[in-house]
């Protein structure tokens, strides 16, 4: 079973913006604090933003003012909103639970570039 499905991935220049949308499976959803993970090139895969089942946020201090997370409980789909896209936002972003993490999706590909 497949539980979470990222999309909206893209090619920007620095300063762009793009919206991530991530489809979790129901069973997850509901109970979960679900966030936002992204791996460079090279790096460690990271948490860069999460949401609770009530909607409390929480951001990497990289992407505080920036970045926007959040979720539509009718459509069991966690978004992030990326504004002023620098550089070193460049990587494979991924959702997945706060904790204990299941399998991870394909991610969607993020490239900043002038």
């Amino acid at each position: 079973q497949v539980q979470f499905v990222e999309s909206g991935g893209g090619s920007v220049q620095p300063g762009g913006s793009l919206r991530l949308s991530c489809a979790v499976s129901e069973s997850i959803f509901r109970f979960y604090v679900i966030g936002w993970y992204r791996q460079a090139p090279g790096k460690q895969r990271e948490l860069v933003a999460s949401v609770t089942s009530g909607s409390n946020t929480h951001y990497a201090d990289s992407v505080k003012g920036r970045f926007t997370i959040s979720r539509d409980n009718a459509k069991n789909t966690v978004y992030l909103q990326m504004t002023s896209l620098k550089l070193e936002d460049t990587a494979v972003y991924y959702c997945n639970k706060v904790g204990m993490v299941n399998a991870w999706g394909q991610g969607t590909q993020v490239t900043v570039s002038s």
